[in-house]
C-alpha cells in the first residue's frame, strides 16, 4: 500500500538507520540539473529493468520523487505492480523540497565525485597537467599511461599510447605491469575527468609503489581542452596475467586497507547467514571482477559491477541506505579494496568474502556460468532475468515486423527511447515521445484513440511496455515494432537521423567526455574541483 511522505519524514529517514531508498524517477538531464542529496536516479522508463537489483527485497521502503508529482504517481503504480509492498512518494517532490530551503545539488554520482576530491585534498594525491605530460611525451621520457575507465570507454578514445587497466584491477595487476619497466619510468593514471584518475593514483600512492605515480589532471577532458588530440579505436586492452608475486602484493595491501578501514572479511558460513538475511531485507551481493571472469564462474545471487565502477557509481550500487553490502572476487585483493573504499565513503556494514569464488568452490558449492543480463552491459545494475512486467507485455502486446511496418503507411509511428537514441536513428517519420512522458504527450501526435499506432525503441523492450500503457489508456489499435531499431536496421530498411520534429531542446541526456562542448567541459571540471574546497581546511 502506497502512502505520501513529507519532507520532515524524509529528513528523519536520512538521520536514522532504517533501510530505505529514495529514487528520483525523472530523466538524467533533469536529475543532473538539480536533485535531493542522497537520492538515486532510476528514470521512470527504467524502473522495470533496474529496480529489482537496486532494491533487492520487495518489503524495503521505497520512496519515489519527481518534480511536480505527475510522473511519480505513475511510477508508484509501476513499482507496486512489481510486487513492492512499502512504497511512498515525496509530497511536493523536489520542487517543494527546494521551496522549504532544503539543499539540492547538481551532477550525477555526486557522492563518489565528492569523495574523489576529498582524497586529492586530504592525501595530496600527485597530479600532472596536460601540458607537462605532453612535453614529457615530446621529450621521450619514460612513462606508462594507464587508463582506469572501462574497456568500452577506452576503445572509444584514449590518450595516445595509453593502455587500458580498469581501476578495480590496478592493485592486483600493477606489480606485473611494472615488472619489466626501468625504475625511473613514471606511471600516469587517467580517466575522462577527475574521479577515477584520483582514486587510481591514490590506490598506488597508498600501496607504496616504488616509482613516480601521477594522475592526469582533468583526464582526457583536460587533454582536449589543452588542444591535444585523442586516439580512437585503441586495442591495448588485454589485461596482464597475475603472477604469484603480484597477487601476494595485492592481497597484503588489501588486508592492510581492510584492517585500517574496518572491512570485515567473512567465510562461506557467514555468507550463508547474510544470504538468509536477504530473505527478509535488502542485502547487496556484488562481484567486482571482469565480465569474462564473471561469466566463466560466479556465486549464485551475485551481480556484476566491476570494481572501479563500484567506486565511481556508489549511489547506483547501494541504492538502499543502511543495507549490508558483500563484495566478492577470486581471492581477497579486489573485493577487499573495493570494500575498503566503501568504508571510507561512509557505508557501515561492508563485507568481503575471504577467498572469493575459490573459497566457495572449495566448500563444495557450485558456481554459475554463462552470460547474464547484468553482465551484458558495462556497469549494469540489471538483474539476471527479464522483468516480469515485460514478460507480461510480451504475452499481450501485438507486434509488427520491420518489413510490415515499412509497407504500412497508415500508422502513426512513435519512438520511446531517449532523444540521443532518437537522433542516432529512427523509423522515417517517427515522432519522439519519451516513455517517461508518454501519457501526457501521446495526445499531441495521436489525438484519436482509434488511430493505428506503432511504438518503437532501440531493442523492442520499451516499446512493449509502452504499447501496454497505450492500451490501458484506451487506444484500440496499438502494436510494437518487433526487435526495435536493431531489427529494423538489420533488415536494411531506411533510417532517419537527427531530432526531426522535435520543437524544444531535449533535457533528458547528460553528456560526458568529448560529447560535451568545450564550455561544458570547463564548467564541469571547475564544479568537480570545487567539491574538494571544503576539505582544504
Amino acid at each position: 500500500m502506497s502512502a505520501p511522505i513529507t519532507t520532515a519524514q524524509l529528513l528523519e529517514l536520512f538521520d536514522g538507520d532504517r533501510p530505505f531508498a529514495l529514487i528520483d524517477v525523472r530523466e538524467p538531464g533533469e536529475y543532473n540539473a538539480s536533485h535531493i542529496p542522497g537520492s538515486s536516479l532510476i528514470p521512470r522508463r527504467m524502473l522495470e529493468f533496474d529496480l529489482p537489483a537496486a532494491v533487492p527485497h520487495p518489503n524495503t521502503l521505497v520512496a519515489l520523487c519527481d518534480d511536480d508529482g505527475r510522473r511519480v504517481a505513475r511510477a508508484v503504480h509501476t513499482v507496486e505492480r512489481m510486487g513492492y509492498s512499502n512504497v511512498a512518494w515525496l509530497e511536493g517532490g523536489v520542487n517543494r523540497w527546494m521551496s522549504l530551503d532544503h539543499p539540492t545539488e547538481w551532477g550525477v554520482n555526486v557522492p563518489s565525485k565528492d569523495f574523489g576530491e576529498k582524497m586529492e585534498v586530504v592525501h595530496h594525491v600527485p597530479e600532472i597537467d596536460a601540458m607537462e605530460l605532453h612535453a614529457r611525451m615530446e621529450r621521450g621520457d619514460k612513462m606508462v599511461i594507464l587508463d582506469t575507465r572501462t574497456p568500452e570507454e577506452y576503445r572509444r578514445f584514449c590518450l595516445p599510447g595509453g593502455r587500458s587497466l580498469p581501476g578495480g584491477e590496478l592493485a592486483l595487476r600493477i606489480t606485473d605491469v611494472t615488472a619489466d619497466l626501468d625504475p625511473d619510468t613514471t606511471v600516469v593514471i587517467n580517466c575522462a575527468g577527475r574521479t577515477r584518475s584520483i582514486i587510481g593514483t591514490r590506490v598506488l600512492q597508498r600501496m607504496g609503489l616504488d616509482r613516480e605515480v601521477v594522475g592526469l589532471k582533468n583526464g582526457t577532458s583536460g587533454w582536449v581542452l589543452a588542444g591535444y588530440e585523442l586516439e580512437s579505436g585503441a586495442d591495448r586492452d588485454r589485461l596482464p596475467d597475475v603472477s604469484e608475486t603480484g597477487r601476494a602484493a595485492a592481497e597484503a595491501y588489501a588486508e592492510r586497507c581492510a584492517q585500517e578501514d574496518g572491512v570485515r572479511f567473512i567465510d562461506v558460513a557467514a555468507l550463508d547467514e547474510l544470504v538468509n538475511r536477504s530473505n527478509s531485507e535488502s542485502v547487496y551481493f556484488i562481484d567486482v571482477r571482469t565480465s569474462d571472469e564473471y561469466e566463466t564462474g560466479r556465486l549464485p545471487g551475485f551481480r556484476w559491477f566491476p570494481g572501479g565502477q563500484c567506486v565511481q557509481r556508489s549511489d547506483d550500487v547501494a541504492v538502499v541506505k543502511n543495507a549490508p553490502i558483500v563484495f566478492c572476487c577470486d581471492g581477497k585483493a579486489r573485493a577487499g579494496l573495493v570494500a575498503s573504499w566503501y568504508r571510507q565513503l561512509g557505508y557501515g556494514e561492508v563485507y568481503a568474502l575471504d577467498g572469493g569464488t575459490g573459497a566457495w568452490a572449495a566448500a563444495g558449492r557450485p558456481l554459475e556460468s554463462g552470460l547474464s543480463v547484468g553482465a551484458a552491459f558495462d556497469g549494469s545494475i540489471g538483474g539476471a532475468g527479464e522483468a516480469e512486467l515485460l514478460v507480461e507485455a510480451r504475452d499481450t502486446v501485438r507486434t509488427v515486423s520491420p518489413n510490415n511496418l515499412h509497407n504500412d503507411g497508415s500508422a502513426v509511428t512513435l519512438f520511446l527511447d531517449t532523444s540521443r537514441d532518437f537522433a542516432r536513428g529512427h523509423v522515417p517519420g517517427a515522432r519522439w515521445v519519451p516513455r517517461g512522458w508518454l501519457e501526457w504527450q501521446v495526445g499531441d501526435f495521436v489525438p484519436s484513440t482509434d488511430t493505428r499506432v506503432v511504438v518503437t525503441c532501440g531493442d523492442g523492450r520499451q516499446s512493449l511496455l509502452a504499447a501496454a500503457t497505450l492500451t490501458e489508456l484506451g487506444y484500440t489499435d496499438v502494436a510494437a515494432l518487433e526487435g526495435g531499431m536493431i531489427a529494423w536496421s538489420a533488415a536494411g530498411l531506411p533510417v532517419e537521423e537527427g531530432l526531426s520534429g522535435v520543437m524544444r531542446t531535449p533535457g533528458d541526456i547528460v553528456f560526458s567526455g568529448p560529447d560535451r562542448s568545450y564550455a561544458d567541459m570547463q564548467h564541469y571540471l571547475r564544479w568537480e574541483t570545487e567539491l574538494g574546497f571544503k576539505y582544504a581546511t
